[in-house]
């Protein structure tokens, strides 16, 4: 790429996506579940041809993953990283081994420091009976500095209507998730995580670009990396260069961004931050910085269970009826109103 553009790669997006340090990975889902039986999942008949426990079909528009009932991620360990989880349609039911339980979703975001070792699970309930139940998300793993891998693990929410939506100009509307732009402050991060320290120059934004509309993204450092995904687009132009969705586009940070949307709707997930330049040593749940620390963390989970699993089944579920709350480990509880968006 020439030097009078910001553009310095184009990545196809995958399943995950692959991240740039400080990031790891990224999956996006978007699941167009039917309406809900009495157990929060699917019809039995609409499960035939699954390999139930590990569904990655998409099938009919949706997975069960590893859901047997319902779907999405019964109890499962991690160490070493960080889960931010965004949801902009649907609901999700967490808990985990400190005790924490939540159900969150319809822009809610949760953010989860695994740090040391954590049991959860992340069950998609359908709540809704006469359906669709429609879920979308992020998944945006986040690497810990060494000296952050074995803090205490850290369950914290954002809850949508905190989180700032900015309009900069006619068309473009951006989520603020983490990472302030022109004094619009979002909630803050967990505290061990790259994203609480300010010389991170850290930002998640969820980008919003009606037909006809343009935006500048602003500058941020030279050292930073910056990756813009286009996750929905036909006819989109970044500084210049013709551009669709499923396309990543790694940014020189020190530089602005022309966006310019010719197109119908186009979405756009923005990832910033400094590298964090440690090694990383992933398998599996767990992300550290040596081959011996991953064995440890296996060892560790075999004999601990990183502090075991108080719920009664691997994949709990709440109750139809229950709202958006989260029941946090030091018993504080927080309750939201239910919101729907169309399907």
């Amino acid at each position: 790429m020439s030097d009078n553009t910001s553009v310095l790669e184009l990545v196809e997006l995958g399943f995950p996506w692959h991240g740039v340090d400080p990031f790891i990975m990224t999956v996006h889902h978007v699941d167009h579940y039917p309406e809900g039986t009495e157990e929060l999942g699917p019809v039995r008949d609409l499960l035939t041809g699954r390999n139930i426990g590990s569904d990655f079909s998409y099938q009919d528009g949706w997975s069960m993953y590893h859901g047997g009932i319902v779907p999405g991620f019964p109890q499962h360990p991690h160490r070493g990283f960080e889960t931010v989880t965004v949801v902009r349609r649907g609901y999700v039911d967490h808990s985990d081994s400190l005790g924490a339980t939540a159900r969150y979703g319809e822009g809610d975001v949760q953010w989860l420091t695994t740090g040391s070792g954590i049991m959860h699970s992340e069950m998609f309930p359908l709540l809704d009976a006469d359906g669709p139940n429609t879920l979308e998300l992020f998944q945006i793993w986040l690497n810990l500095p060494p000296e952050s891998k074995m803090v205490d693990a850290y369950f914290g929410m954002l809850w949508g209507e905190d989180i700032p939506t900015i309009n900069p100009t006619h068309g473009v509307s951006i989520d603020v998730i983490a990472g302030a732009i022109d004094g619009n402050v979002p909630p803050a991060p967990p505290p061990d995580s790259w994203a609480s320290r300010a010389a991170s120059n850290f930002a998640i934004w969820l980008i919003r670009l009606e037909s006809g509309a343009r935006y500048t993204l602003p500058s941020s450092s030279a050292t930073v990396n910056r990756m813009l995904h286009c996750f929905m687009g036909d006819d989109v132009r970044v500084d210049g260069l013709p551009l669709s969705e499923k396309i990543g586009v790694k940014l020189k940070g020190d530089m602005t961004t022309e966006i310019i949307n010719d197109g119908g709707p186009a979405e756009f997930l923005l990832l910033q931050g400094e590298p964090i330049g440690a090694p990383v040593f992933q398998m599996g749940p767990f992300v550290m910085n040596t081959p011996e620390e991953l064995q440890q963390a296996f060892d560790d989970y075999r004999r601990t269970q990183f502090g075991g699993w108080p719920w009664s089944r691997p994949d709990p579920v709440h109750d139809r009826t229950e709202g958006r709350f989260a029941l946090h480990a030091d018993g504080k509880v927080e309750h939201r109103d239910m919101k729907r968006t169309e399907a």
